[in-house]
């Protein structure tokens, strides 16, 4: 099929590669004329604009969107709409809030433009083992594009899982899992680093992967970090967090439903990004108020 493809990142550019290597034809379009020009070496037609990208595809339009959240998503969508028909589906693959998928599917269903909110997970391994898709909007939609997202995925690695919206939902929940499932290896590999057995993390990693209830794709992945930097010197603990984890724990919360796993995985990404934490400070502070605890001076 022919499909559009606007931000050319990590991800979209590996995805344009994917799309081509699977026979389809792509317009590609960045902010950033170097990243267009590099996809463009791999086969795709380039485009210097929004309004030249629509304007080279052909009736009806399927035009993906691979931009950060927020902002940028409603900022690539008003500038597309001017030169797009009736008919045409924009595609969100980005990390996009649900409730943000649901009103751009209510606002562009309004205009006779068809959204799809595809929830993608794969990172920069996608490329060489496929891309698994969320995907919500209209039945119609989803088949339009389905030979892209059969491209994209490996084998049983997409599906329409509901109305507008869906698709982000899923992924917010997917990406809320993930951060319990990594806080739990990171407190497990520290607990073992810190024994006074002289453990080989790099080897556990790899005997954990063959057989044990805990093998992942995550731990073969610790395992291919520890192979690289066995004491992780040349990385600082400071981690971020893309939304997903709190849009999960916002929602757990609104539903009444307990998820402390998922929670304090994300409060130990906040605590990370500390140099020093006030909050202890506070409870030295206390001890020593209290009971006379001794307290370390600066």
């Amino acid at each position: 099929m022919e499909l559009g493809m606007i931000g050319l990142g990590r991800m979209g550019a590996n995805m344009v590669q994917r799309l081509l290597g699977g026979g389809h034809r792509v317009v590609a379009y960045d902010r950033n004329p170097e990243a267009t020009r590099a996809v463009e070496t791999v086969g795709a037609q380039p485009a210097s604009s929004l309004e030249d990208l629509a304007k080279t595809l052909s009736e009806p339009r399927a035009v993906w969107i691979m931009v950060p959240a927020g902002d940028p998503v409603d900022q690539t969508i008003e500038g597309l709409l001017p030169n797009l028909s009736r008919g045409d589906i924009i595609v969100d693959g980005g990390n996009s809030y649900y409730k943000d998928s649901v009103r751009r599917a209510r606002e562009l269903s309004g205009k006779g433009i068809r959204f799809l909110d595809a929830g993608t997970s794969g990172g920069i391994w996608g490329l060489k083992v496929g891309y698994c898709l969320m995907v919500g909007g209209e039945e119609d939609a989803f088949g339009a594009v389905e030979p892209a997202f059969k491209t994209l995925a490996p084998e049983d690695g997409y599906a329409h899982v509901g109305p507008g919206g869906a698709g982000h939902f899923v992924k917010m929940v997917h990406n809320g899992i993930e951060y319990g499932m990594m806080q739990a290896y990171a407190e497990g590999f520290e607990i073992l680093q810190a024994s006074s057995f002289d453990f080989d993390l790099h080897k556990l990693a790899g005997l954990w992967n063959h057989g044990s209830v805990v093998r992942s794709w995550l731990l073969e992945l610790a395992e291919n970090a520890f192979e690289k930097d066995p004491q992780l010197s040349g990385i600082q603990g400071y981690v971020d967090d893309s939304g997903e984890g709190r849009w999960t724990v916002f929602e757990a919360i609104d539903e009444d439903v307990p998820a402390p796993a998922i929670a304090l995985s994300l409060m130990a990404r906040f605590r990370s990004r500390q140099e020093e934490s006030f909050g202890a400070k506070v409870l030295a502070a206390l001890r020593n108020e209290f009971g006379g605890h001794a307290v370390r001076r600066k």
